[in-house]
C-alpha cells in the first residue's frame, strides 16, 4: 500500500521543521498586515432578503422619497425648551451641515416643519426636539455615512444632541462588534490556557493549541478579508468565525498533542510518534473539520449574506484551523521532542501536597469506564430521564418568536443610537423605526384619490396617524398638512404611525388589515413589520434545503465512519434534541428575559430571526464533531474484541475510557472561547455564544457520556447493522484508519 497524502505531509513537516515555521512565521507577518484592514472592508446589515418586496419598497424610497422614511435621527436637548433660542440656533446649524452633504436626500427638522405637524417631532416634556434625515445608499454607505457626521457633530452651550436612527443603529452595531471581539479573545486564551495545563500538566504541552489558535486566527482575518474582494461578508462573522477557528484549532491541536504524547510513551521515536499523531488523530481532525464544513454549507442556499457570509468565512476558517494543526503543529512537536512534556506544573503542586506521581490508570479502571459501566447497567431507566430532561429544556422553543436586530440589541447606555432609541419610545408619542410604509411606484392619479385611500388606511385599528401628499389623516379625517417629499414621479408614498410592536402578533395582523386596503395602484409595503415577515418568508422557504443538505451530508459521513445505518439515524436524533433544548433555553434566557439583568441585554419578546439559522447549522456541525470522535473509537474496539452483544458494551466502554476525557476537554475548551461571546454587548452576538457553549457542553455530558451509552446498550448488536449492498459500499470506501509504511531511509 503506497504512502498516503496526510503522511507525506506529516513526514515532510517533521524532517524539514525549521523550513516549514520559516514560511509559517513569514505568511503570518502577511496575513497579519492584510487581515489588519478587514474591519474597514465587512459590511453591515444583511439581515433582509434582497429580492424581498419590502426591501425593493426601501430601495425606492432611498432614491425617490427621502424624506418619507428617515433614517438618521438627531435629538437637540435643551434645558430652556425645544422652542428655546439655543435650541433653535442648535437646529438650524445640524439642518445646515446635514443639507450640504450629497449623500443626504431630505432634512426635516422640528423648527422647519409646519405648525400643524410639528408636535409630533417634540418630547411630551417639551424639551427634546427631533431633526431627521434620510441618508442614501445600501446599509453599508449608510453606516459609514452615519459615523462620518456623528463624528463630526459640533458642541453647544447648553444643548446636548445625541444621534440615532436605523444607519446610526449600523454604525454603533458595527463598532460594538469590533470592540467586542478583542474583548472575547482577551478573555478566552488565558482561560484556554489555564484548562491546558490542568488537561496536559505540562506548559509547554498546554500553550502549543493556543499558539495554533493564534495561527488560526491571523490567518482567519487574512482570509476574510480575501473574501471581502469576492463576496459580502457580514461584520458580525468578525465575532463568530475568529472565536471558531480560535476553539477549533485548540480542539484539533488538543487531539494531536494528546496523541502525540501516547505514541512516546508507546516507545515509538520522536518523528514517527508526530507522524503516527497526524495520520491517526490528525486523520480525525480532517473528518471532523469535514463534518463542520458540510453542515456550514447549508447556509449557502439562504438569500441573506448575513447567512451566506458565514458559510464562506467559515470554509475558510475550519480550513484555517485544519491546516494549521496537521502541517504547523508537527513541525513545532519534532523541534520540541521529549521537551513537550517540560514544566510539568503537577510535579510541585503534587510535592507540595505530598501527593505521589501521577499514575497511568489502564483504561478498564478509568473513571470514564466505570461510568460507562453504570449506565448500561440502567440504560432504560437513564435514558427516559435524559430525554426528559432534554424535551423540558427544549419546552419552551414552542413558543419562539422573530423579529429583526434594533437598537435595543446594543446594552442599554452604550451607543448614542441606543440612547436615542429609548428616548423615542418613552418620550415621543410615535416612533418613526415602527412606522409601516406603503409605496404606490407609478401612482399619478389626483390628490382625492391618494387621500381616499390615506383615510381608509387611518381607520384600521392602532393606526395613529398616515402621512400622505394628501394631508395627514387619522380615524378616516383629514387633521393636518401634508409634509413634503411624499410624491415625486415615481409615484406616491404614505407613512403609517404605529404605537404596536412591529414584531408582535399585533403588528403582524395590523400590517395584513392594511394590506388589505385597496390601492389606487398596487403597492409594497415597507418597514419594520413587513421586512419581518418577509425575512421569515424567505428563510422558512428554504429552511427545508438547508434541513435535507445537513441529514443527508451528515448520514454519508457517519455511515463511512461506522458501516452502519442504525447509528447515523439515532446520532441525527439526539442532535436535534439536544439542539432543541439548547434553543428551548435561549428562548427562554433572551425572548423572555429571565437572565437580562445578570448578562445585561434588554428583552424583546423575540430572537433576531437569522441567527438561529446560523446557530442551527454550527451547532449540527460541532456536535456531530464529537459524535465522529467517539464512534470511530467505539467501533474500532468493537471490531477488535469480537461483535456481540456483551462485546458492544464493553466496546462502547473501552470508547468512551480512550476518548471520554479528550472530548470532554475539547468540549469545556470550546465552550470557553465561545462563551466569551457572552461579554459582548450585543445581545444577538450573547445569543450566538451562550447557545452555542450550552450546545456543545450538553453534548458532550448529557448526550455523549450517558445517552448514547444507554441507547448502545438497549440496540446492542443492531448499532451495527447495514443492509448488505451498503455493507459492500462501506468496505469498498469506508473511512478507516491505515496502517502506516515505515520511513524510507535516505
Amino acid at each position: 500500500m503506497g504512502s498516503s497524502l496526510l503522511e507525506r505531509i506529516a513526514r515532510f513537516a517533521v524532517t524539514r521543521p525549521r523550513a516549514v515555521l520559516a514560511a509559517t512565521f513569514l505568511a503570518l507577518i502577511v496575513c497579519g498586515i492584510l487581515g489588519s484592514t478587514v474591519a474597514s472592508h465587512v459590511k453591515a446589515g444583511g439581515f433582509a432578503p434582497p429580492d424581498a418586496e419590502s426591501t425593493r419598497a426601501t430601495a425606492l424610497l432611498g432614491s425617490e422619497f427621502g424624506g418619507a422614511a428617515p433614517n438618521f435621527v438627531l435629538t437637540v436637548d435643551a434645558a430652556g425648551g425645544a422652542d428655546s433660542d439655543q435650541a433653535k440656533a442648535a437646529g438650524a446649524a445640524l439642518s445646515d451641515r446635514l443639507h450640504a452633504r450629497s449623500d443626504i436626500a431630505v432634512v426635516q427638522s422640528y423648527w422647519t416643519t409646519a405648525p400643524d405637524l410639528r408636535t409630533a417631532l417634540r418630547s411630551s416634556n417639551g424639551h427634546i426636539a427631533l431633526v431627521l434625515a434620510r441618508i442614501v445608499g445600501d446599509d453599508t454607505a449608510q453606516q459609514r455615512s452615519a459615523d462620518e457626521i456623528v463624528r463630526a457633530l459640533p458642541q453647544f452651550s447648553g444643548v446636548t444632541v445625541k444621534a440615532g436612527g436605523y444607519a446610526t443603529t449600523l454604525r454603533d452595531l458595527n463598532n460594538v462588534s469590533i470592540q467586542d471581539l478583542a474583548l472575547a479573545e482577551a478573555i478566552a486564551v488565558p482561560l484556554s490556557a489555564i484548562v491546558l495545563v490542568l488537561v496536559f500538566g505540562s506548559l509547554v504541552a498546554a500553550l502549543l493549541p493556543v499558539a495554533i489558535g493564534l495561527v488560526s486566527i491571523l490567518t482567519t482575518m487574512a482570509l476574510l478579508r480575501i473574501l471581502t474582494e469576492l463576496t459580502d461578508v457580514s461584520v458580525f462573522a468578525l465575532n463568530t468565525t475568529t472565536a471558531l477557528g480560535l476553539a477549533l484549532a485548540i480542539d484539533y491541536s488538543l487531539f494531536i498533542v494528546s496523541r502525540y504524547r501516547e505514541e512516546i510513551d508507546a516507545g515509538n521515536s520522536l518523528e514517527e510518534a508526530a507522524v503516527r499523531a497526524v495520520c491517526t488523530a490528525g486523520r480525525t481532525v480532517l473528518y471532523s473539520a469535514l463534518v463542520v464544513v458540510l453542515s456550514l454549507a447549508a447556509l449557502i442556499v439562504f438569500p441573506m449574506f448575513f447567512l451566506r457570509s458565514f458559510a464562506y468565512s467559515g470554509l475558510a476558517v475550519v480550513g484555517a484551523a485544519a491546516v494549521a494543526s496537521i502541517v504547523v503543529l508537527p513541525a513545532i512537536l519534532a523541534l520540541l521532542g521529549n521537551r513537550v512534556n517540560a514544566l510539568d506544573l503537577r510535579k510541585p503542586v503534587r510535592r507540595w501536597l505530598r501527593l505521589g506521581p501521577v499514575r497511568t490508570v489502564p483504561p478498564q479502571e478509568s473513571v470514564w469506564y466505570r461510568m460507562v459501566t453504570a449506565v448500561t447497567r440502567r440504560a432504560v431507566p437513564i435514558s427516559l430521564a435524559v430525554l426528559a430532561i432534554l424535551l423540558l429544556l427544549g419546552s419552551p422553543f414552542l413558543g419562539i418568536r422573530f423579529g429583526a436586530p434594533d437598537d435595543r440589541a446594543i446594552r442599554a447606555g452604550a451607543t448614542s443610537s441606543r440612547e436615542v432609541g429609548d428616548i423615542l419610545r418613552t418620550e415621543f408619542t410615535q416612533n418613526p423605526a415602527d412606522a409601516v410604509t406603503v409605496v404606490l411606484p407609478g401612482f399619478h392619479g389626483t390628490t382625492e384619490a391618494l387621500g381616499a385611500y390615506a383615510a381608509e388606511l387611518s381607520k384600521v385599528p392602532h393606526a395613529s396617524a398616515v402621512l400622505s401628499a394628501a394631508g395627514t389623516y387619522a380615524g378616516g379625517q383629514r387633521l393636518a398638512s401634508a409634509p413634503p417629499g411624499m410624491l415625486g414621479d415615481a409615484g406616491a408614498v404614505l407613512a403609517v404611525g404605529t404605537a404596536l410592536d412591529p414584531y408582535s402578533t399585533a403588528g403582524e395582523q395590523q400590517l395584513d388589515r392594511l394590506r388589505a386596503v385597496p390601492p389606487p395602484v398596487p403597492s409594497m409595503f415597507a418597514g419594520a413589520a413587513a421586512e419581518n415577515l418577509d425575512a421569515l418568508h424567505a428563510i422558512g422557504a428554504k429552511v427545508p434545503i438547508a434541513a435535507i443538505w445537513i441529514v443527508l451530508a451528515m448520514f454519508t459521513v457517519l455511515f463511512l465512519f461506522t458501516g452502519s445505518v442504525v447509528l447515523p439515524l439515532k446520532a441525527l436524533l439526539m442532535n436535534m434534541l439536544s439542539l432543541t433544548a439548547a434553543f428551548g433555553a435561549m428562548v427562554w434566557v433572551f425572548q423572555d428575559g429571565h437572565l437580562a439583568g445578570p448578562l445585561g441585554f434588554t428583552p424583546t419578546g423575540y430572537l433576531v430571526a437569522n441567527v438561529p439559522i446560523m446557530m442551527f447549522c454550527l451547532a449540527f456541525g460541532m456536535s456531530m464533531d464529537y459524535e465522529v470522535f467517539l464512534l470511530s473509537r467505539i467501533r474500532e474496539e468493537w471490531l477488535a474484541s469480537g461483535g456481540t452483544t456483551e462485546d458492544n458494551t464493553h466496546a462502547v466502554a473501552m470508547g468512551l475510557a480512550r476518548t471520554g476525557r479528550i472530548f470532554t476537554a475539547a468540549a469545556v475548551l470550546m465552550a470557553i472561547v465561545l462563551g466569551a461571546l457572552v461579554f459582548s454587548r450585543l445581545s444577538f452576538i450573547q445569543l450566538m455564544g451562550l447557545g452555542l457553549a450550552i450546545t456543545v457542553l450538553a453534548d458532550a455530558t448529557l448526550v455523549r457520556c450517558l445517552l448514547v451509552p444507554a441507547l448502545m446498550r438497549l440496540m446492542g448488536r443492531w448499532n451495527w447493522w447495514a443492509p448488505r449492498p451498503l455493507r459492500a459500499v462501506h468496505v469498498r470506501i469506508g473511512l478507516t484508519e491505515k496502517e502506516l509504511i515505515p520511513a524510507q531511509s535516505e
